[in-house]
């Protein structure tokens, strides 16, 4: 090989060598911090940077996106002395790169332990019971710390959550027994105020159904006493306008007495005093209309006295001597009284058999 040939290579793949040193090229997100023999010079921004070669170098590359950085559970200690484990977790952004790279040596670390602090000083002014109940306020005071205290170290603390809160297993344990014993505490009163409603409506039912059917009883009776009012008035109308005289009226009372006496339900039966009053009206019926004749024709000869003589000789024979018509009407009338007769002894006989024997009163026999 010629050896002019070998200085000519080495020079160019120096000069290749610089030219690549001297070109940066940073990523968009990305922060390049370049120092200069040692000091800081400046910080390259997204892009094509040119550098000094041999004199600069990249320093730290940072990532000025949100992060989130989760930190391990830390033990707190409450006001009531008790001692709970906390995760938070921590959002934060990288605004000053170089003082992120050249204010604190490893800013994680840093905003950890101060987290720490922070939540024992926060935590120890509470209870158990605020802790567990008051997040939102442990955030703000925390993000509120983080952000003062960051401020310097070119980073900004965006939000602060506390992820978990773990007590003791015995306060677990209690916890658990008040919460069960309020939720059946909340199902005995709810269990006891279904009872109480559920009385209420049946009661309320059971007045309803009483008041209706009270109401449902009094509509019927209203309704059958007008309509037994109604035929009542409807029978009165109908005897009055066929003009039904004492004799029908006493007859169909005798027809009556022994339906009355013929119940079974009937053990005690009392003879009204009508009774023979109706037969006396019905045997003067029936003779009424046997004594009932046609008048004779007058003879032509008579005078008029002896016309009125004659009509009344022939009245009285006519009730001395009957005809057949007025005989068969007797007997009708005979037969009719026989029958109303015997219905009334026979009803004396079933009220007698069934009324109970009267102790003889003293002072008299047994024939009164």
């Amino acid at each position: 090989m010629d050896p002019v040939v070998i200085p000519i290579l080495v020079a160019a793949i120096v000069v290749v060598f610089l030219a690549f040193s001297t070109v940066r090229v940073v990523p968009q997100a990305r922060r390049y911090n370049i120092e200069r023999f040692g000091r800081y010079r400046r910080t390259l921004q997204p892009g094509l940077n040119f550098v000094v070669p041999v004199a600069d170098r990249v320093n730290t590359k940072l990532d000025v996106r949100e992060q989130v950085y989760s930190s391990d559970p830390k033990p707190v200690i409450t006001e009531d002395n008790l001692v709970v484990n906390i995760d938070t977790v921590l959002y934060y952004q990288i605004t000053d790169p170089r003082a992120a790279a050249y204010e604190v040596s490893n800013y994680l670390q840093a905003i950890d332990q101060l987290t720490v602090t922070t939540l024992r000083n926060v935590i120890g002014s509470m209870d158990l019971e605020e802790t567990l109940t008051s997040r939102e306020e442990i955030n703000t005071r925390l993000r509120n710390v983080l952000d003062d205290a960051t401020g310097k170290w070119g980073i900004r603390v965006n939000r602060v959550e506390i992820k978990a809160i773990d007590p003791p297993h015995t306060i677990k344990e209690a916890m658990e027994k008040q919460m069960r014993a309020e939720r059946d505490k909340r199902a005995a009163i709810l269990h006891a105020e279904g009872e109480r409603q559920a009385k209420i409506l049946t009661a309320e039912g059971t007045k309803q159904q009483e008041i209706l059917e009270a109401q449902g009883t009094q509509q019927a009776t209203i309704l059958r006493a007008d309509g037994e009012a109604k035929a009542v008035e409807r029978v009165f109308q109908a005897v009055h306008r066929n003009n039904a005289d004492p004799k029908v009226l006493a007859y169909k009372y005798l027809e009556m007495l022994p339906t009355l006496a013929g119940s079974d339900n009937n053990t005690f039966w009392v003879i009204p005093g009508e009774l023979t009053e109706a037969v006396r009206t019905v045997t003067s019926a029936f003779t009424d209309q046997s004594q009932a004749g046609a008048p004779e024709p007058a003879r032509p000869g008579e005078t008029a006295t002896s016309d009125g003589k004659a009509a009344m000789d022939r009245d009285r024979t006519a009730e001395l001597e009957p005809g057949p018509d007025a005989l068969e009407s007797a007997e009708a009338a005979e037969e009719a009284v026989k029958q109303a007769a015997e219905a009334v002894s026979d009803a004396k006989a079933e009220a007698e058999a069934a009324a109970p024997p009267q102790k003889p009163r003293r002072g008299q026999g047994p024939d009164g």
